[in-house]
């Protein structure tokens, strides 16, 4: 049957692909990438390059579409479901797909007058304001091109003549590639001051120092929580601030002098923040222990709420070989709560985050973390090649692994009883590791002249004094000894390690 003209017509003309207008710098991808990448890709911040303008943009479009495709940024970790925090910083589908279209497309610029102006950044301070307090390191400490990690404390005088309440402190590194952590202690009682003038370098090395309060830390690729009034931490009158800073060198030699920004709160806050970890210590009384090509070692910890609480942050800590940490918590009556969860462990982007809104967990609410640790040769991140035994340690190519909480208690009456059942909390997770952390000792102590990295102890690895007991060990006398062998003599090892 032949078809009229008009109607003949229409069908060629729908039949025809639909006509997709490209996307342009000015008018799609400059939105975009000012509103989600340039607060830290611009100069002076931490990123290695910047995207003001669309020339910087287009000579990074393929990095771009790559890592914004992969999730991997903008650097926001938590996994959607899993908690909702504040300061969400992540692209949805259409705009990770309009980046790809744009790069396939050759990214054109578009009409510059369209280009929309960049934002108005803070200068200096993240949270866009100048702090209530700026303090600054007396004099630079210089760290070493090449060897282990330093872990070095800074006392900043305060001299506060009175009772304060901290919203938020922000770090300025001044050597931002060597400096991995800061923690925030507080010391009204001038004991950091007579151990850093008792040091010939600037600060000391810690041992001694009693602290009399704390802020919390920061950690690289993090940002500064402001906790707003409702949750602000206490400040004795008379506090000096006293950071512990943890280097890592990266081949050339630097020098850092640390800035911090504090800001306080008008009034002291109705509750008072506790700050509790899943397992606690960052995982040191565990007996973290990963066998050389272990690609799915779990580690389990659990706390169960004595008091009816209210979370109000979360955080991971761990190193290198981490490749995932979450928590969820079960309440009384059985349902499940997700509290969080990051999926991809990222080592060099550990922020911390607060809840949209405090998260209530009732009293005899389970928390159970999970933390797993890829020591394989397949994993990108793994400090060695090829993989050796990792043990929980400071350095960075060691281990940690906690999940950290700030929590307040839901009837402030019941704070102390809170902070009491949360220290017993504590207490029994070191008991029940104790005999992880035991074995954990025990194959450190004796596996670790093991120079060639085999997960085997040989004869010749061993002093001529410790002979003797090489030979007891070395159960199927083959010549070498395994931690196998090590953990079936636990007991006589315990008595000449007690000796």
């Amino acid at each position: 049957m032949k078809l009229p003209l008009p109607i003949t017509a229409l069908i060629v003309i729908t039949s025809l692909p639909a006509f997709s207008e490209e996307p342009t710098f000015s008018d799609d991808i400059a939105p975009i990438i000012f509103n989600n990448c340039t607060s830290c890709h611009r100069p002076g911040e931490a990123a290695p390059f910047s995207l003001t303008d669309y020339q910087s943009v287009k000579r990074k479009a393929g990095t771009i579409a790559r890592v914004t495709g992969e999730g991997f940024m903008p650097p926001w970790h938590p996994e959607p479901g899993w908690g909702e925090f504040r300061g969400k910083m992540s692209l949805n589908q259409e705009q990770i797909d309009l980046i790809s279209k744009w790069v396939d497309s050759g990214a054109p610029e578009g009409d510059p007058e369209k280009t929309p102006e960049l934002p108005n950044f803070p200068e200096g301070w993240s949270l866009g304001k100048e702090p209530d307090v700026i303090l600054e390191m007396d004099e630079s400490f210089e760290i070493h091109a090449e060897g282990n990690d330093i872990y070095r404390y800074f006392v900043l005088p305060l001299d506060l003549p009175e009772d304060k309440w901290v919203r938020a402190v922000d770090v300025r590194p001044s050597a931002r590639t060597v400096v991995h952590h800061v923690l925030f202690f507080l010391d009204n009682k001038k004991g950091a001051r007579k151990l850093a003038a008792a040091d010939d370098k600037p600060g000391f090395k810690g041992k001694g120092f009693k602290a009399t309060g704390s802020l919390g830390g920061w950690a690289v690729g993090g940002t500064p929580l402001d906790l707003s009034e409702d949750f602000a931490m206490p400040m004795a009158k008379g506090s000096d601030l006293v950071l512990q800073t943890h280097f890592h060198p990266t081949g050339k030699t630097e020098k850092e002098k640390t800035k911090v920004g504090i800001y306080f709160a008008d009034m002291a806050p109705e509750k008072r923040l506790i700050e509790f970890q899943v397992p606690p210590d960052f995982g040191g009384k565990t007996g973290l222990n990963v066998a050389p090509g272990e690609s799915a070692y779990k580690l389990h910890d659990h706390l169960i709420v004595p008091e009816d609480m209210d979370l109000v942050t979360c955080w991971g800590h761990a190193h290198q070989i981490c490749s995932s940490v979450q928590a969820e918590a079960t309440m009384p009556d059985g349902s499940k709560q997700k509290l969080f969860r990051i999926s991809k462990w990222q080592f060099n982007w550990q922020g911390q985050f607060a809840y949209e809104k405090p998260m209530h967990l009732p009293k005899g609410t389970r928390i159970d973390t999970l933390i797993t640790y890829d020591n394989s040769s397949a994993n990108p991140t793994n400090p060695f090649s090829p993989p050796h035994r990792i043990y929980w340690g400071e350095q960075s190519n060691d281990e940690m692994g906690s999940i950290i909480f700030k929590c307040v208690a839901s009837d402030k009456s019941k704070h102390a009883a809170l902070a009491g059942g949360l220290k017993k909390e504590r207490d029994a997770s070191r008991k029940r590791f104790k005999g992880n952390l035991d074995t954990a000792i025990r194959r450190l102590i004796v596996m670790k002249g093991d120079k060639n990295f085999d997960d085997r102890l040989e004869i010749k690895e061993v002093e001529k004094e410790h002979h003797p007991i090489f030979h007891i060990l070395d159960a199927n006398k083959d010549g070498y000894v395994t931690v196998t062998e090590v953990d079936a003599k636990a007991k006589l090892l315990d008595k000449v390690l007690k000796k």
